[in-house]
């Protein structure tokens, strides 16, 4: 009696027990055809959603313990309900099942008899059939995605993970088989999160890190369960959903008033923030940067002959005591990332002394606030700005009756 492997395989998980190609079916198939050709089944191989499309045979465990089988001549026939089931990639299954038939294994489907290699017809029609599986699986992958980026376009939620800030809840909608589907809506604790996130990074400069580990202490966690990491902040500050947007693939939705956490504009500014900090941008960045360092301007000064950011150094200088005996001294430097690196030719001075900068600095500002303390107060200054603005356009008023005139004397 002729051995025989079976290998029944269903591309998603949805279709285990519920389409017509489910495993159970092929199942039953397979059995029923071996009976009556009087062969016994050895050995059955199942994959439960794995592509044959889009999923190599190299990388399936099934097809490669086939192999393995066939060259140890542990079984003479691989049967499957549909030569489909062994792969649909136009450019490799064809090969896979020469491969077997090489190594003196038949490869049999129920539905379509044997696949045999005795002359170029069969060669040929080997090659066909699965160019043509792989047209079929191409043309449901375009079907599928279309309807489910028309159905994003239409305010549709389409699956895959929910975003901190917002929940799935039944608002009644069904699919064709009677299936309720979630909708997704804002969770108003979450919510909340998510304005503060944006908020702290807009008005008061809090980086990702900063963001997670304040969240963390609050007890916070994510939709998994998990502590925020500084990957999760800036997620949450890159996604366009809380702005309202329903987004799948190409396909962005218009922005829904009722899923909307965050107003365009204090979006928009997040993502400024956001590029500038970016490393790449590290050294062309022009906003403020937090720092818990011990000077007090770094990371957000420039240096005025290359342009290049200015960053801090930490270096040990050396004295010697009275004694004889030498300590050393930790000391903060401002130094011009470029020169520091010899990025290009910076002509200006290496290296700054932080705590003569930071006075220097100290000392401008206090005259500036002892300036401001005898300024007229607001209502005066915009009293005189009106006035002078009433009395520049009078003059702009006369100018023109001037030029009027002496064109009619002439």
């Amino acid at each position: 009696m002729r051995k025989v492997n079976t290998l029944y395989r269903v591309s998603t998980l949805g279709q285990v027990d519920k389409q017509k190609d489910d495993i159970p079916m092929q199942r039953l198939a397979c059995r029923t055809f071996a009976e009556e050709q009087g062969w016994e089944i050895v050995r059955e191989f199942e994959e439960k959603g794995v592509s044959g499309f889009k999923v190599s045979a190299k990388d399936r465990d099934a097809i490669q313990d086939l192999k393995e089988a066939a060259k140890k001549n542990e079984f003479d026939i691989l049967l499957v309900f549909m030569f489909d089931r062994i792969g649909r990639i136009d450019d490799e299954t064809p090969f896979v099942v020469e491969w077997f038939v090489k190594h003196g294994i038949q490869v049999w489907s129920v539905k379509e008899g044997e696949q045999r290699f005795d002359n170029h017809v069969d060669k040929l029609t080997n090659h066909i059939r699965f160019w043509q599986a792989s047209g079929e699986s191409e043309k449901t992958s375009m079907r599928i995605k279309t309807r489910m980026q028309q159905l994003t376009l239409e305010g549709c939620y389409t699956g895959g993970p929910v975003p901190y800030g917002y929940q799935l809840v039944d608002k009644g909608r069904m699919n064709k088989k009677g299936s309720k589907i979630p909708d997704i809506d804002i969770e108003p604790f979450e919510a909340e999160i998510v304005k503060e996130i944006f908020l702290k990074t807009v008005h008061e400069g809090i980086g990702s890190y900063r963001m997670a580990q304040q969240l963390n202490d609050r007890g916070l966690q994510t939709h998994q369960g998990c502590k925020f990491q500084s990957m999760a902040i800036n997620r949450i500050l890159r996604n366009p959903r809380y702005c309202g947007y329903l987004v799948n693939g190409e396909a962005t939705s218009e922005a829904y008033q009722a899923l909307r956490i965050i107003d365009d504009d204090l979006f928009q500014r997040a993502q400024f923030i956001l590029n500038q900090r970016s490393t790449a941008d590290s050294n062309k960045r022009r906003i403020s940067m937090n720092t818990k360092g011990k000077a007090m301007l770094s990371g957000n000064i420039f240096c005025a002959h290359c342009g290049s950011r200015i960053v801090t150094t930490r270096y040990q200088d050396r004295y010697l005591r009275t004694d004889g005996t030498e300590y050393s001294v930790e000391q903060t430097k401002y130094a011009c990332y470029h020169r520091s690196r010899k990025l290009c030719d910076c002509d200006g001075q290496a290296t700054y002394q932080s705590d003569r900068i930071d006075e220097m600095v100290c000392k401008v500002m206090r005259k500036l606030f002892s300036v401001m303390k005898g300024a007229p107060n607001k209502d005066k200054l915009q009293s005189t700005l009106k006035h002078k603005l009433n009395a520049t356009q009078a003059i702009k008023r006369k100018g023109v009756c001037v030029q009027n005139a002496a064109g009619s004397d002439a």
